[in-house]
């Protein structure tokens, strides 16, 4: 599963610079919790508002400079065979190459009809 969960998060990083809300929100299966540092949490019941909350995300993004992204640090923990808990640590980042935001998010990824789909994610406090 490590092997798939790598290709999984590769894709991400290759589709990211695209800035598609509907692209993104693909990986994920609603019902979709996003849970952010400060302990808040956001439920997208639908696909619709999941492609709503990406099209928000990536525009905050590219409002800010940023052109892509890449990860690093992953760890994947199984949860049976339909499951893992995977852990990333997200690097956005600006034309010059610099970096524009960092930070560590954990994602629980269930396989839905043969495909893994992120049900939930956390992103860690500071």
């Amino acid at each position: 599963m490590d092997t798939e969960i790598r290709q999984f998060f590769d894709r991400f990083m290759s589709d990211f610079p695209g800035f598609s809300g509907e692209r993104i929100a693909s990986r994920y299966a609603a019902p979709y919790m996003a849970v952010h540092a400060d302990g808040s949490a956001r439920l997208l019941a639908t696909p619709a508002d999941i492609v709503a909350y990406f099209d928000g995300v990536l525009d905050d993004y590219r409002r800010m400079g940023c052109i892509g992204c890449r990860y690093q640090q992953l760890q994947v923990q199984p949860l049976g065979a339909h499951a893992a808990l995977a852990t990333v640590t997200w690097v956005l980042e600006k034309a010059d190459a610099q970096v524009l935001s960092s930070w560590r998010e954990s994602y629980t990824l269930v396989r839905i009809d043969g495909q893994l789909k992120i049900r939930a994610s956390v992103d860690h406090a500071p």
